[in-house]
């Protein structure tokens, strides 16, 4: 357990991130920020009044400004606009830079030693924002999404294999959208390679479906996007750090020549702990997903020029 948590953004990610926070007692006291005044006062004291029925200390408050979140010391910034049926990814970039970079000024003025988790979309882009907002170093501002993608992933395949989903062994690295890059030749269930248990067809389709994972609950949502699997994704990885435990996940990181690549945010298998990003984990890919994971990097670097160009 550590002191404080922050996690920055109200709406559906935001909310559901702080209760999974605070019944798993990660932090002795979870702060919810948002704009929208009321919103996370009245999220704060419900998940607060819950605390006897589900067991946890853990004081939850809300604030419309950053006093409160004051030397946190891990920030997870989900704020942004949520995409809308019809919308990628990319059309949202404009509009959340600009709040992803107001919340990372903020952090950097009030909770400075804080290891940053990154949720908005389109988040690749985002993490770069929130990189340069802050002025953190690599180690302390992450994304999520692989651990989402990656979670989307093997739940198809359990589905698909009718297996539980714990024994499905997976990994999703590259951008988080079109372009993410399931790892086939890592995919085992129970240590069985799983082209072994499905047919490639069918694996081609479940490989598919989890790129367009996300876009598949909007479409049934149609005023909203996915938090349920998004929120638990985050405290995953918020765990991981507080706990110390080692883990490794598939996790949007700051290359710096890892897998041939540098100066760009990508989904790579990350070993979190106290440290935040402690390593990036290089793996041997087939020439099908190094060819994969180039064609993802430069959709990311693609963004990242529009951010400059607009800064």
């Amino acid at each position: 357990m550590v002191n404080k948590i922050t996690v920055v953004g109200a709406g559906n990610v935001g909310a559901t991130t702080a209760q999974r926070i605070a019944e798993k007692a990660l932090a002795r006291h979870v702060v919810m920020v948002d704009v929208v005044e009321g919103v996370p006062q009245g999220k704060g004291l419900d998940q607060w009044q819950s605390a006897p029925i589900e067991g946890f200390d853990s004081r939850v408050v809300g604030s419309n400004g950053y006093e409160e979140s004051a030397g946190s010391d891990v920030v997870v910034i989900t704020a942004g606009i949520a995409r809308k049926p019809g919308m990628s990814r990319d059309d949202l970039l404009n509009t959340n830079a600009g709040i992803v970079r107001s919340v990372g000024e903020q952090v950097r003025k009030t909770s400075p030693n804080a290891i940053v988790i990154v949720v908005s979309n389109p988040l690749d882009a985002m993490c770069y924002v929130a990189m340069k907002a802050t002025g953190f170093p690599r180690e302390r501002v992450i994304g999520m999404a692989g651990v989402l993608d990656t979670a989307r992933y093997r739940a198809f395949l359990a589905e698909a294999l009718d297996v539980s989903v714990l024994d499905i062994q997976a990994m999703v690295l590259g951008g988080h959208g079109d372009t993410m890059v399931p790892l086939v030749s890592y995919t085992t269930v129970s240590g069985i390679p799983v082209t072994q248990l499905i047919a490639r067809p069918a694996l081609d389709a479940i490989v598919d479906r989890t790129r367009n994972g996300g876009a598949e609950i909007v479409k049934y949502l149609k005023t909203g996007s996915a938090y349920y699997a998004p929120s638990s994704g985050a405290v995953q990885m918020v765990e991981a750090i507080v706990k110390d435990q080692k883990r490794i996940l598939p996790c949007a990181a700051w290359l710096a020549g890892e897998y041939g690549m540098r100066d760009l945010y990508l989904g790579v298998p990350c070993k979190l702990g106290r440290a935040g990003l402690e390593q990036v984990v290089e793996v041997t890919l087939t020439p099908d997903e190094t060819s994969a994971l180039a064609k993802s990097a430069d959709a990311v670097r693609e963004l990242i020029a529009v951010i400059d160009k607009g800064a």
